[in-house]
């Protein structure tokens, strides 16, 4: 097939086509992060780790024995939970401090002016960001929003169906007949 035998419903529907798959590619990375080599993923929602993450990521969490976590580890824990859900908070270690023969870890955003707080207990860390992939999360939360859901599937799926019927329509009212 020559170049300029591609027209533009061609075109629109590789386009498309692509776009699913790169969406679709990136929501099963995510939900499946042991695919990426992690145990967990999270989308960050705060800028608190700027530069080094930035609102928006997807971090990629691996568990680890909390006895290996160094000074310098980025690390993800769950700060509270409650009825509205659970908050999980993703900084770098600062310190590592034992109390009463337990493990605590102080942490700090890397975009904050003083560490947090509260000690993170070695029993709240969930294990330490092995990587991130930058403006996913705002992709994963638009696509899961009902507008995302219309934008990334529905209409995609109704153009992918229209262009089908539309080819179906012209070949039939061709006769069927493929010469050029």
């Amino acid at each position: 097939m020559h170049p300029a035998d591609i027209d533009r419903r061609q075109l629109g529907t590789i386009a498309v086509v692509v776009a699913f798959l790169l969406v679709f590619g990136a929501v099963f990375v995510t939900t499946v992060p042991q695919l990426a080599g992690a145990d967990h993923s999270y989308v960050v929602l705060s800028d608190s780790m700027s530069p080094s993450i930035d609102a928006g990521s997807v971090v990629f969490v691996s568990e680890v024995p909390t006895d290996s976590i160094e000074e310098g580890n980025v690390i993800t824990y769950v700060a509270s939970e409650n009825a509205e859900g659970t908050t999980r908070i993703t900084h770098r270690v600062v310190d590592v401090e034992t109390a009463d023969g337990n493990r605590q870890f102080r942490t700090k955003g890397d975009a904050n002016d003083e560490p947090d707080g509260q000690l993170v207990a070695a029993s709240a860390v969930i294990g330490t960001v092995q990587f991130h992939i930058p403006l996913l999360g705002y992709v994963l939360n638009f696509a899961s929003s009902t507008t995302g859901v219309i934008a990334l599937v529905i209409v995609p799926a109704v153009l992918l169906g229209v262009s089908e019927a539309w080819s179906l329509y012209v070949d039939a009212s061709n006769g069927g007949d493929e010469r050029s």
